[in-house]
């Protein structure tokens, strides 16, 4: 095995598909609802929000989608992206274990948001669209579709949490820059951030109010598309350039494939970008490689919600999905890694869930804070919030490896710089963050909300028909 710290890839070796996991699962997920007769929907119902190839990658079963030339040398732009071996914090955790990491923050908006904002921005400008709106939690959705839609000439109208739009100032200034235009939300702008605020003024927001208010503002206007950072198929679809490349530059640098994979999870398609690739090795090759979500416990849908149909917003505008949920109402504590501050997962991150094929953990926002000072006292890089928690479950795994002396290989996301989230640690570091999680209690309340068919009578309903 060599010793290389940095394994890098020509820019000929960017992946020139990406890889649909939906084409090897043993189950497929579940067909969306439409929320008024329980029917499931098909394709067109997408139609007023999506651009039709988008909305054909959605429904997709092909195995690998081509990514268009236009889009490529785009990506080119950053990717392939590097990847690490991280001896610094090997040798501070003094652990047999060998640690990999792969850096998304070298792109223009420094995260993995821009891997599908360019294809999404790309199929709108082609149907001739010339807005999209969308949400943002942490501001890193937003700033990459900013940036995206400034590459083909498209108006981008950003609702931004409030609470994060008051953390980090940095991150609206990015989009104000790229010419996106960035509101507060809940906003005064809709009828869904109207309601919001008569309800509770106060409120931080959450993304599930965010994308009522982005999905309302598209509805409403033939000419504007929606667009969105995870959870859907299509988007996950996109990340998949991440793992597709860590698996060739584990290759080149002779080093084992992973015992384990780890990366933050909100919606889905930060995990998704990396693990995939690895959960299709273990589908169809065989291989055993442990693809494990780290989640906030302040919103830990995977390791305490429900396995239910469910909106993923908050008023109720989008179909009802199949998801691990904590209710489409609950609204998360203000903790700083505001990209993970949402009430469900994507649908096909679900059924992977709910099929054993993954795992995921929570962890606090204490822990993942003191994780991140060692990283960047180790590694030179200061992670955003969100990227934390993929950084405190290797740490995690790490000691573990150091008291059962095995030398596992670990693989995890560095998935973005924390360069416009100093305030999260200027709060760390005051003694302002406290320790939260979810009790069931809590999970229990907010999941009695969801009045929604259930997942076995969808499948008695499908196989009756």
């Amino acid at each position: 095995m060599s010793k290389n710290r940095k394994i890098t890839l020509s820019e000929s070796e960017i992946p020139t598909h990406w890889y649909n996991v939906v084409a090897d699962m043993p189950n497929k997920p579940l067909p969306p609802l439409n929320p008024g007769t329980g029917e499931p929907i098909g394709p067109e119902a997408l139609a007023p929000l999506f651009p039709m190839e988008l909305i054909k990658q959605e429904v997709s079963q092909e195995q690998f989608v081509e990514i268009p030339e236009e889009v490529r040398d785009i990506y080119a732009m950053w990717r392939p992206t590097p990847m690490f071996r991280a001896y610094n914090l090997e040798k501070m955790l003094d652990t047999p274990a060998k640690i990999y990491y792969k850096y998304e923050g070298v792109s223009p908006s420094g995260s993995h948001k821009p891997n599908t904002a360019v294809p999404q921005a790309y199929y709108n400008m082609k149907e001739g669209v010339k807005k999209i709106t969308t949400e943002t939690g942490a501001g890193q959705w937003g700033s990459a579709l900013s940036f995206a839609c400034s590459m083909f000439n498209i108006e981008c109208e950003v609702y931004m949490v409030r609470i994060s739009y008051d953390q980090k100032p940095y991150r609206k200034m990015m989009m104000q820059t790229w010419g996106a235009d960035v509101y507060p939300s809940p906003s005064e702008r809709t009828q869904a951030g109207q309601k919001i605020l008569a309800q509770d003024p106060d409120t931080p927001g959450s993304l599930g109010i965010a994308i009522s208010e982005a999905v309302e503002m598209a509805a409403m206007n033939d000419d504007v598309k929606y667009s969105l950072g995870s959870v859907l198929n299509h988007v996950l679809m996109h990340q998949t350039i991440i793992g597709q490349e860590a698996i060739k530059q584990l290759e080149k640098d002779g080093a084992d494939l992973p015992d384990f994979v780890y990366a933050p999870f909100g919606g889905g398609s930060n995990f998704a970008g990396l693990s995939l690739p690895f959960v299709h090795l273990n589908l169809t090759q065989g291989t055993n490689i442990q693809c494990i979500a780290s989640e906030p416990t302040s919103a830990p849908k995977l390791t305490k919600g429900v396995f239910r149909y469910d909106f993923g917003d908050t008023v109720g505008m989008t179909p009802l999905i199949p998801m691990y949920t904590l209710g489409h109402t609950f609204v998360p504590a203000k903790i700083h890694a505001g990209g993970l501050r949402y009430h469900g997962a994507g649908a096909v991150v679900s059924q992977l869930l709910a099929d054993g094929l993954i795992g995921a953990e929570a962890i606090d926002q204490l822990e993942t804070f003191e994780a991140g000072v060692m990283f960047a006292k180790a590694e030179g890089i200061v992670p955003a919030p969100e990227a934390n928690h993929g950084v405190a479950s290797v740490i995690r795994k790490a000691k573990e490896c150091k008291e059962s002396g095995e030398s596992k290989t670990i693989l995890f996301n560095m998935c973005g710089h924390g360069n416009f989230d100093m305030l999260a640690y200027q709060d760390y570091f005051a003694g302002n963050l406290k320790k939260h999680e979810m009790t069931q209690s809590e999970v229990d309340e907010a999941t009695s909300k969801i009045d929604a068919p259930t997942i076995e009578s969808v499948q008695e309903m499908l196989a009756n028909m």
